[in-house]
């Protein structure tokens, strides 16, 4: 779908990704990522992907993002959009971004994006099935 369908929050948080894209440093993947992150107030936060030469210290642009929310006194995180530019089909975040993302809402909306300016639109909870997230310490233990 075209983010010109989208409500003009949606159509600012993709596009906030999208620019956000052009920041990222990745002289060794050559992969640019951009994200970006609405909480329930409206206010949004961006971040892009940081790689580094030590590979496991890179940073993904989804927790970046979520990192400048928090940084920013924001936790009520609703949606992310996520940008990146490969043009056959809508990737989504890595592993280690999902589990973050669910730290503060399994429920939130996603939106990737392609180059084109379409999207997909899921749900956290269908990228991360039987999620471990901050109920799940509150748990009965035997």
């Amino acid at each position: 779908m075209d983010i010109s369908l989208l409500e003009p929050k949606f159509q600012e948080l993709i596009k906030a990704a999208v620019e956000m894209k052009d920041r990222a440093y990745c002289p060794y993947s050559n992969f640019r990522v951009g994200s970006s992150v609405m909480c329930s107030n409206g206010s949004i936060h961006v971040g892009c992907n940081v790689e580094n030469a030590s590979y496991g210290l890179c940073l993904c642009a989804e927790r970046c993002a979520v990192s400048n929310a928090v940084s920013a006194g924001h936790t009520d995180i609703i949606a992310v959009a996520i940008s990146c530019d490969i043009k056959g089909d809508f990737k989504g975040p890595c592993g280690m971004c999902r589990q973050v993302l669910a730290e503060f809402n399994l429920e939130m909306d996603l939106y990737l994006t392609k180059p084109d300016n379409t999207y997909k639109k899921v749900n956290l909870k269908e990228l991360l099935p039987m999620a471990f997230t901050p109920k799940s310490l509150e748990a009965e233990r035997i």
